[in-house]
């Protein structure tokens, strides 16, 4: 058997494979995302730890666990964590989706040559960034920043505890911004010039590689056996499209929680810039990939403000039987900011369009095409890139929506393969990474174990009416976007 844990932004979720790559048992235990201030997003180590052990203690509770071959861990990524020299975290995280640095972001824009750090890198100057987080930390609170011994990653973090040696995965380490791909190294004049040293930062190890074995201290917490290995696990986007077959150049995964993640296989390293790109899971092979800060999210935020009577089922209902295009509503969905592909953190959520005949469901309709429009936002710039598209997946929790389906199928034109991934794609990512480790199976074998739920076909009359519309969606940002700083000065007036 092999373990798979992710550490999610909600919750830790878990999931147990026999040597078929067959589900024996899953778990979850949920913690809470902290937002401070408007642009904060923040969360507790230590809470992603007890998450891991009530997770691992349902996992193994009806098992011989002496069958465990390896487990792996994935998580948030770039997640930053910094430990004292007793391995505790001296804050809260400072998440991936936070945007508090925007102005570290300037300042390392213009000191350090971006077209130099996209080609070592694949990065440009954005809120995702590790080097600006920590020169935030060393401006607003040096004391703690100080007591930093060294920076890790929410896997990593997790890893480690279970008794791991400290180490980075090559995920963490390449959408840091810090790790040059081509020569394989840390940036040390960047990382200096954020106020760290490269000694805050580990060697660097692949997904599938063995960083340590369980200790005897997380053997007695867990239930694990003591010495069983470790791997340095993935992140949790890299996971999932690992889960979901993504191997073949070409094929594109779109997935649907809280935030949204597209995710493209290519076999080189060609970054676009307006994109991120990560390292595949299999060897040799990369993910070029976006992140919007928003997705499943706005519709949970939508539902629980506004109709926390209603189902999310029922809120569909309501909105199918409004048009396409929500009669004229545009949503631009940048309600944490922005992260790909415009890469701007004081853009903010924005409905345009309202009139008094408008309800909610139209509101509702508009949320879910306002994602599927940045979606296609994203397969615009890859296209641009000159890179073709074979295949599109969808996945996760908006996946269930039959609505949302039909959405982005009109939207992007294009045929969505949907495929059932359930509640832990990057747990199954991960233990599936740890059953290639272990010698369970190999890496040609995992896209056997994806199944897919049906295909769904862009609706004619509704494909020309999100064209109109997408161009829109498109304007809106150019005419919004020197409006959104002076919104944030007035909100901290």
């Amino acid at each position: 058997m092999v373990v798979g844990i992710d550490v999610g932004t909600t919750a830790v979720k878990g999931i147990l494979l026999d040597d078929e790559a067959r589900v024996m048992e899953v778990a979850a235990h949920a913690h809470d995302l902290r937002n401070p201030r408007s642009t904060w997003a923040e969360e507790d180590p230590g809470d992603w730890w007890g998450g891991t052990v009530h997770v691992l203690q349902r996992l193994l509770r009806s098992c011989d666990v002496e069958g465990i071959r390896a487990v792996g861990v994935s998580g948030m990524v770039p997640a930053v964590v910094g430990l004292d020299t007793h391995g505790r975290p001296v804050r809260p995280s400072i998440q991936q989706n936070d945007a508090r640095a925007h102005e570290e972001v300037r300042w390392f824009a213009d000191r350090f040559d971006e077209d130099g750090l996209f080609a070592r890198t694949g990065a440009t100057w954005n809120q995702q960034l590790v080097a600006p987080k920590i020169l935030w930390l060393a401006r607003h609170e040096p004391d703690a920043w100080a007591r930093v011994e060294r920076v890790t990653g929410s896997y990593e973090y997790i890893t480690e505890r279970l008794g791991a040696d400290p180490y980075t995965e090559c995920n963490w380490a390449i959408e840091s911004g810090l790790w040059d791909v081509r020569r394989e190294s840390w940036l040390e004049p960047i990382l200096e010039a954020a106020g760290g040293h490269v000694r805050q930062l580990r060697q660097v190890a692949r997904p599938h590689q063995v960083v340590g074995e369980v200790s005897r201290a997380a053997s007695a917490e867990t239930g694990l056996v003591a010495g069983t290995p470790l791997i340095a696990g993935s992140a949790d986007h890299i996971a999932a499209a690992f889960a979901a077959g993504l191997q073949h150049p070409g094929d594109v995964v779109m997935k649907f929680g809280g935030a949204g993640d597209f995710l493209y296989a290519t076999d080189a390293f060609e970054p676009v810039r307006e994109l991120f790109i990560d390292y595949h899971d299999v060897p040799g092979r990369f993910v070029v990939n976006g992140c919007m800060a928003s997705s499943g999210s706005l519709v949970k935020w939508f539902q629980g403000q506004f109709a926390p009577d209603r189902s999310f089922a029922e809120l569909d209902a309501s909105a199918a039987a409004v048009e396409a295009g929500a009669d004229g509503l545009v949503l631009l969905p940048y309600f944490l900011g922005e992260k790909t592909p415009i890469h701007d953190p004081l853009a903010r959520g924005t409905l345009v369009g309202l009139t008094l005949s408008h309800t909610p469901a139209h509101v509702h309709r508009a949320v879910l095409e306002g994602v599927a429009f940045a979606f296609r936002h994203h397969l615009d710039v890859l296209r641009a890139a000159g890179y073709p598209i074979r295949r599109v997946y969808m996945m996760d929790g908006g996946a269930r929506s039959a609505l949302w389906r039909q959405v982005l199928a009109s939207v992007l034109d294009h045929e969505i393969v949907r495929l059932r991934s359930g509640e832990s794609g990057s747990a199954l990512g991960v233990a599936l990474l740890a059953g290639v480790s272990a010698g369970s199976w190999h890496w040609d074998e995992v896209p056997g174990f994806v199944h897919e739920d049906g295909t769904t076909e862009p609706d004619g009359p509704s494909v020309h009416r999100y064209d109109e519309l997408y161009a829109i969606y498109r304007e809106l940002y150019r005419r919004l976007e020197s409006l959104y700083p002076e919104l944030m000065e007035a909100a901290r007036a």
